[in-house]
């Protein structure tokens, strides 16, 4: 039997494995056999709009743009492989973490989704960190549940369950109210030890809730949580109905526990062992770091969650990645339409960011700020795009670039220096996200911006959605016993990372340097940042 009709096989047979993840700005579809081996890709747009004032997606938004990236996905399948799916061997589901999904007990929407990228939760956070002894960040969904407490918001009293948006579509295809242990971390803090919620911390927090006058069972509202491995349920007619209207996709296929992106993240870049790290860019970016020890102390820019197999992690998450960046090169590609040369957007992404390394290495002293909305680790509350220089700097392609890069890394590089101090040790950080297409510019950078050498993978642009379904993968393998539901890490090194291909970037002493010039000026700047806020409503 050939490749191609061995791979055929595999998709008709349902040996397959589909991962989706709804990320910020993109829905993915990733299918894969059993080795991790990319068969085909499918993907759908869409976009989070400020609605009264808080960021959210429409549920029916959720909907259709899954039905269109698994559109996409088979059409893929059928002119790559001449076979489309019906079943699957394994699926999994992944999407951005955190945000506030409750709904009362006939399971209808009390609120429009809130998702992470809000930051009026200002007040819950700061009580919560206090009394659970541990950081918990604004987008935390348990930092919005407790602002809508304080803030009496007449929704609470009727709320039976909440979840992330990888659990709400893990419920809409299996009809079970579960979460991956790396998603849940975000929810609600972790003990590593029962791989469960915190029980201290869950029997603290009812007591702040019944103070507000509201008396929750912790337990029954949140998810249950399942670690890497698990069974997490099987898709229903009436799941295989949403994701595939057309009626082709049948039911029954397993599912493995619904997952964030940091998790999925983790995964797709092998990062679940101690002294292993993960960079993520997107429209937000964070770094997750395994840890061998808990930190000293706690820290407010620092987050504590896990990896799918509920080891301590410490993730670095900045609000703002490289949605900025992206508005500069679509303007870019506008230009060059006009002028007659229309160009695919990523070519437009190499002809702006081809010469950033030409400039110096400090950015030739211009200033770039992506901050679309807050950033906690820079300490402003809202965002104010902004680029900046004095009457004296050069102005060129290249110093512009490479101040549109370093800026997209900015805050990501001071919550890093913050792990530096705690003594935190990172082999070799990975590095995934299609800003890492840029032929190695972005993985210069981020090299220079952390003071840490940088991998990128030859997957890297598919990221999170090839990693839920690995982790799909893994979970069928366990069910089947051909893996240890408690050897995640060796697995992932023995069936898919065996033959690694990724390729590593140290940075050069300069390199540092120059990044180094660049953020002191970039922290100075961020008074223009505040002033900006201040002005422009």
């Amino acid at each position: 039997m050939t490749q191609e009709s061995s791979t055929r096989a595999t998709i008709v047979d349902g040996q397959a494995c589909l991962g989706i993840e709804l990320g910020s700005t993109r829905i993915k579809a990733c299918l894969t056999d059993d080795a991790g081996t990319i068969l085909a890709t499918g993907s759908a747009s869409w976009e989070n709009q400020l609605v009264e004032g808080l960021w959210t997606y429409p549920l029916e938004a959720v909907r259709t743009g899954l039905q269109a990236a698994y559109a996409s996905l088979v059409a893929a399948a059928e002119e790559r492989h001449g076979a489309s799916p019906t079943s699957y061997g394994a699926i999994g589901v992944s999407a951005m973490m955190h945000g506030y999904l409750a709904f009362d007990a006939e399971d209808e929407l009390l609120v429009p989704f809130r998702t992470w990228r809000n930051t009026n939760t200002g007040p819950a956070a700061a009580a919560l960190t206090e009394a659970f002894g541990q950081n918990i960040p604004l987008r935390w969904s348990i930092a919005h549940l407790y602002q809508a407490m304080l803030d009496r918001e007449p929704h609470v009293p009727r709320v039976r369950w909440f979840t992330t948006l990888a659990g709400y579509v893990h419920r809409l295809l299996t009809g079970r109210r579960v979460l991956g242990a790396g998603d849940a971390s975000g929810m609600f803090p972790l003990d590593p030890a029962s791989g469960d919620y915190d029980a201290a911390s869950v029997l603290r927090f009812q007591e702040l809730a019944a103070a507000e006058g509201q008396a929750v069972d912790l337990a029954d509202l949140l998810p249950s949580v399942l670690p890497a491995g698990a069974e997490a349920g099987t898709l229903t007619p009436e799941g295989a109905a949403l994701l595939d209207p057309t009626g082709a996709l049948e039911a029954g296929s397993l599912l493995c526990p619904p997952e964030g992106d940091a998790g999925t993240g983790m995964v797709a870049t092998n990062a679940v062992r101690p002294r292993t790290g993960n960079v993520s860019a997107g429209t937000s970016i964070f770094a997750m770091v395994v840890l061998e020890r808990p930190l000293d102390r706690v820290h407010p820019e620092i987050d504590i969650v896990t990896t799918p197999d509920a080891h301590l992690v410490a993730m670095v998450h900045c609000n703002n990645g490289s949605s900025e960046l992206g508005a500069w090169v679509g303007l870019f590609g506008e230009f060059a339409a006009a002028l007659g040369n229309a160009a695919d957007p990523d070519e437009v992404f190499q002809a702006v960011l081809g010469d950033a390394l030409d400039a110096d290495v400090d950015a030739d002293g211009l200033l770039a700020y992506n901050l679309l909305s807050g950033e906690p680790i820079a300490g402003v509350d809202e965002g104010r795009p902004l680029f900046v220089r004095t009457p004296g700097s050069r102005l060129t392609l290249a110093g512009f670039a490479r101040a549109q890069l370093y800026g997209v890394f900015a805050a990501l590089s001071l919550g890093m220096r913050t792990l530096t101090a705690e003594g935190v040790t990172v082999d070799t950080m990975f590095a995934h996200g299609g800003l890492f297409r840029t032929g190695g510019v972005a993985q210069r950078a981020l090299a220079a911006a952390i003071a840490s050498p940088v991998a990128v993978s030859e997957g890297a642009g598919e990221g999170g959605s090839w990693g839920i379904a690995v982790l799909a993968s893994y979970a069928r393998a366990v069910r089947d016993g051909a893996a240890s539901p408690d050897q995640l890490a060796a697995w992932l090194e023995e069936r898919i990372f065996r033959s690694s291909d990724a390729q590593v970037v140290a940075p050069s002493a300069a390199d540092i340097t120059g990044y180094a010039a660049f953020l002191e000026r970039w922290r100075k700047g961020l008074a223009i940042e505040r002033a900006a806020i201040a002005a422009l409503e």
